[in-house]
């Protein structure tokens, strides 16, 4: 990718943007047979909550948001089952990572996962856990490509997810 990449934190002033990228996700996925995200989740009052509490990120290329991202250690109950193997390192979880559907096929999702492992790193973070849809095949491959290991599988409202950890690369 030639154009920049650049990641920040989001700002409540970047909420109808955001929300206007989740519900064209939304309209990309089900047209592709993926219902994974709807108007319950995550809907305008999650994703406001998510800046409020400086959890939610950016990338923006030429001044246009690429991505949206949450990083946080918040994680549903069943979490607990997975085999995780970096229980006593400081670790982080991704959430609701989104590509905007006028980024999408050019690079950027794995491009948002080196940018997020490289500020991780520089915070003594030692690893990352997330949960992936297991009908939702282009996350699936996302993970799976860059090193992302899986751990176990939970079950939340719209069905089975798996879940990743990844230790990074000191």
């Amino acid at each position: 990718m030639s154009t920049e990449l650049i990641l920040r934190k989001a700002v409540i002033q970047d909420l109808a943007d955001v929300v206007k990228i989740f519900k064209a996700a939304i309209r990309v996925m089900n047209d592709n047979g993926i219902d994974q995200w709807d108007s319950i989740y995550p809907d305008r009052e999650i994703l406001k909550e998510d800046i409020l509490k400086s959890q939610m990120f950016l990338g923006k290329i030429n001044d246009r948001i690429a991505f949206v991202v949450v990083i946080n250690q918040e994680c549903n109950e069943e979490y607990k089952n997975g085999n995780w193997r970096y229980e006593g390192d400081p670790f982080v979880i991704i959430h609701r990572l989104c590509v905007n559907p006028d980024f999408q096929h050019q690079g950027i999702g794995k491009c948002t996962l080196m940018l997020i492992e490289r500020m991780l790193k520089k915070k003594n973070i030692k690893s990352i856990r997330l949960d992936a849809f297991s009908l939702n095949p282009i996350a699936l491959k996302l993970y799976d490509k860059n090193g992302y290991k899986r751990v176990g599988k939970i079950n939340l409202r719209k069905g089975i997810f798996y879940l990743y950890e990844k230790k990074i690369k000191i």
